[in-house]
């Protein structure tokens, strides 16, 4: 099984882009903090680079920036590849399958939502009418 849960905070604004096929895809990295600090008394930080796919991907980029507190559940997806001095590397990414907004919304980062048409209006509650009409009650 390869699942891995985080919660970080984004280093940087996730970057929205699309395939060549149109599928959206946004990468960003976040910083999760180790639960023991050092010899020092510093506290550690792994940083991990996400991707998220579609629809997924758009929220993400539209939703969240630098500094945003956020969860990712997804899989480690290991790639090889050759750098410019033809040495071998590996990368380690995040493929996220689910990703939760953490920070409280604040009023600039949902502008967007707020100027959107709304789908449909609330619906009015039925009144009811009192009846007088007592006279065929059995009892």
């Amino acid at each position: 099984m390869n699942k891995v849960f985080l919660i970080g905070n984004l280093t940087r604004d996730p970057e929205l882009t699309e395939t060549a096929s149109g599928v959206a895809m946004c990468r960003f990295s976040i910083a999760v903090n180790r639960n023991y600090t050092s010899q020092d008394g510093e506290r550690q930080t792994d940083f991990f680079n996400c991707t998220a796919w579609r629809g997924q991907a758009e929220t993400i980029a539209r939703y969240t920036k630098k500094g945003n507190k956020i969860a990712v559940t997804g899989s480690i997806q290991l790639r090889d590849y050759e750098d410019n001095q033809g040495v071998k590397r590996t990368a380690v990414d995040i493929i996220a399958q689910d990703v939760e907004f953490l920070s409280p919304k604040s009023s600039d980062s949902f502008d967007d939502v707020a100027d959107a048409p709304r789908q449909s209006a609330p619906k009015k509650k039925p009144t009811l009418q009192a009846m007088d009409d007592d006279s065929d009650i059995p009892f």
